[in-house]
């Protein structure tokens, strides 16, 4: 019995509930379909009754004055190969249009975007961009608000690819200015004049960005006026920030490498010389590495024709490889030919130490000098019956005068050239080479960082 009396009390609750609950969604349809009005709001039918958005604020009387900011979202790329970077913004744009005043509040009125549609933009665009487009997720990124004076606040999010020139002559310890020019497309001055606003002392946001391989360390705002003979003159905003290309990236991968292929090939000024294998192998290879780092360096730069400070160190770089090579092949002919030398003058000497020895050369030698001196006496009277004594006796001095300049020639060359150990060679490239390069990376790094 008991059991019964608190089920009939259960189900009694439920359906007490159940009706509440109805009542309740009942009472929030009929809330949702009501047509409610708000008093304060104002009637924007009847504020857009003869507006033609077509024309601008005060058509035909002095320009309109309209104030620009921007915010900073992001940078994301910033493309040295296309000389461009790709910015992500805020462009808030503030005129007044008397049109659209209302004067029964003094409430602001914030318009999604679909209410741009129906007003007069002013014509603003990118003038170095590339590419621009406006963000559609999840609506499209514009806001519109209105204030009771007519006052309009139009922001839209943009993500822009914009050119940049750069001057890549002391790459990568460069400094680059890139710009964001702002101008009207179609309105002169004497329709529109911009401004920035009167609370853009800062960009908000381009403070805390930060950038792989730049850093910005300045900016500011330029005013200008451009003058187009065919148009006329027109009004531009222009963002120009500094950017400082960080250098660690540039160390590490380039120029540590460099350093140590240079560093490489002096090893072979401790490998023997008898070694040629070992020896013409790590040449060969630190000259071939070295190729293959300029190359791979120079792809991700565009073709110019200027000369980089990234360039002249790694040409620095491969002589000094290329000469550690080329020291080898000189200590290796040195080597060689006194070698040969050697080799001749031990020849020679056991010429002479076997004439010695049998003296069969000395009898031979003065038989044929006996018999010369007798033919020679036979000719000579001859020749003093044709010729007088005197020219025999100048051309005799002549001969002797011949004789000498050319035995002091041969001596001149041989004091120039004469050969040097092949030892001596490799230890004077073991001081040489390390101090011309420290000395050549002195002058580099002053010349391309002061």
């Amino acid at each position: 019995m008991e059991l019964r009396t608190l089920l009939f009390t259960s189900q009694i609750f439920l359906c007490t509930h159940h009706y509440q609950l109805i009542r309740a969604m009942n009472d929030l349809g009929d809330y949702i379909a009501t047509n409610i009005e708000i008093s304060w709001l104002p009637n924007l039918d009847d504020l857009m009754k003869g507006y033609a958005r077509n024309f601008r604020p005060g058509i035909g009387g002095p320009p309109l004055n309209v104030a620009l900011a921007i915010e900073v979202a992001s940078i994301d790329h910033i493309s040295e190969a296309n000389m461009e970077y790709t910015m992500t913004l805020f462009l808030r744009q503030i005129w007044r249009d008397y049109r659209l005043s209302y004067n029964h509040t003094n409430k602001t009125l914030g318009l999604d975007s679909r209410f741009v549609d129906k007003l007069w933009l002013p014509d603003t665009f990118i003038v170095n961009a590339k590419s621009a487009w406006f963000h559609d997720v999840t609506v499209e990124n514009k806001l519109i608000r209105l204030q009771p004076d007519g006052v309009i606040l139009y922001s839209i999010r943009i993500t822009s690819t914009v050119a940049c020139d750069m001057d890549l002559t002391k790459y990568p310890m460069d400094e680059q200015e890139c710009m964001f020019d702002l101008e009207s497309y179609a309105y002169s001055a004497e329709d529109i004049v911009y401004h920035w606003s009167d609370n853009q002392d800062q960009i908000h946001g381009l403070d805390n960005i930060q950038l792989a391989q730049f850093t910005i360390t300045n900016y500011h705002f330029v005013t200008e006026m451009m003058n187009f003979k065919s148009a006329g003159r027109f009004p531009r905003l222009s963002l120009r920030f500094q950017l400082r290309r960080n250098r660690g990236v540039y160390i590490m991968q380039s120029y540590m490498p460099s350093i140590l292929l240079v560093a490489m090939s002096w090893v072979s000024f401790w490998i023997s010389q008898s070694a040629v294998p070992a020896r013409v192998s790590l040449g060969i290879t630190t000259v071939l590495t070295m190729t293959t780092l300029m190359v791979s360096a120079r792809s991700s730069l565009p073709r110019a024709s200027a000369i980089k400070a990234l360039d002249v160190y790694f040409w620095i770089c491969y002589v000094f490889v290329f000469a550690a090579l080329v020291e080898y092949a000189f200590a290796h002919f040195n080597a060689d030919y006194m070698r040969k030398q050697r080799a001749k003058m031990k020849t020679n000497k056991l010429c002479a130490e076997t004439v010695v020895k049998t003296g069969k050369h000395a009898m031979v030698l003065f038989s044929l000098s006996a018999t010369g001196v007798q033919q020679g006496l036979v000719v000579s009277n001859r020749l003093q019956r044709r010729n007088p004594p005197g020219d025999e006796v100048e051309n005799g001095r002549n001969k002797a005068k011949k004789h000498d300049s050319k035995s002091e020639r041969r001596t001149v060359l041989k004091s120039v050239f004469k050969p040097i150990d092949a030892d001596t060679i490799d230890i004077y490239a073991r001081a040489v080479f390390p101090a011309a390069f420290a000395a050549v990376n002195v002058i580099y790094w002053v010349a391309y960082t002061m």
